[in-house]
């Protein structure tokens, strides 16, 4: 991910910058509408295709790219593979989808997009999703993501090797991150302080190989550290 927004002058928070993939213009053109009306929000750049996206987002380099997941050329799986694994400090990634259940969209988030969004999404849910992922606190959609992953995990018959090395404080951690919690609310759960929940965090993340809070979800399914329901 990229660093988090940061301040300009006199303390004033710098904007998420965004860019926008999506081979339909008048998406485009609606999301830009919907984000660049919003304070602190700023789209950067356009794409109409996979291949474009890749090229536009390296040279604009922003916190958040908002991917449509079937594009011609390259499509938004592809696209988001090149672009997280690249870039020296890559943006977020979301996947923008018209089907809620699509293995399209799990593998876009195995492959390290941060979540996905429907198309039919409300403006304030888009807003939402966008200063979510730049702050990189809690999981998007967490109920979603674990339908997904109950639909299209492609399971490992073999106990994960990462699972040994964590400690039981991290495991419940790694659950809680499944249940969408953030920072604070595990803290309050643990009744530990938040800067030990950011420790924690961190050590999951770097035992599971996660590039995020996603990427830890999606792998604790795949291994079965935890089963659907």
């Amino acid at each position: 991910m990229t660093a988090p927004p940061g301040t300009l002058s006199q303390g004033t928070p710098a904007p998420v910058r965004i860019v926008l993939a999506d081979d339909e213009r008048m998406v485009r053109t609606a999301l830009r509408m919907i984000l660049d009306a919003e304070p602190g929000l700023e789209v950067v750049a356009e794409a109409a295709t996979g291949a474009e996206a890749v090229s536009v987002v390296r040279a604009h380099r922003p916190d958040v790219v908002l991917m449509d997941v079937r594009m011609p050329e390259v499509d938004g799986i592809r696209a988001t593979e090149q672009i997280l694994g690249s870039m020296q400090d890559p943006p977020r990634v979301v996947v923008v989808t018209t089907f809620e259940n699509d293995a399209y969209v799990y593998d876009a988030l195995r492959v390290g997009a941060a979540g996905f969004l429907l198309k039919r999404a409300e403006p304030e849910e888009l807003i939402a999703a966008v200063r979510l992922v730049a702050r990189s606190d809690s999981l998007l959609y967490p109920a979603a993501v674990r339908g997904l992953a109950a639909a299209h995990a492609r399971r490992s018959p073999a106990a994960p090797a990462w699972a040994a090395r964590l400690t039981g404080r991290e495991a419940d951690v790694l659950r809680l991150i499944a249940q969408g919690l953030t920072n604070s609310e595990m803290s309050t759960r643990l009744g530990v302080g938040p800067a030990t929940v950011k420790t924690h965090v961190a050590a999951v993340l770097a035992k599971t190989g996660a590039r995020d809070r996603t990427q830890a979800v999606i792998a604790a399914y795949e291994t079965g550290f935890i089963t659907p329901g």
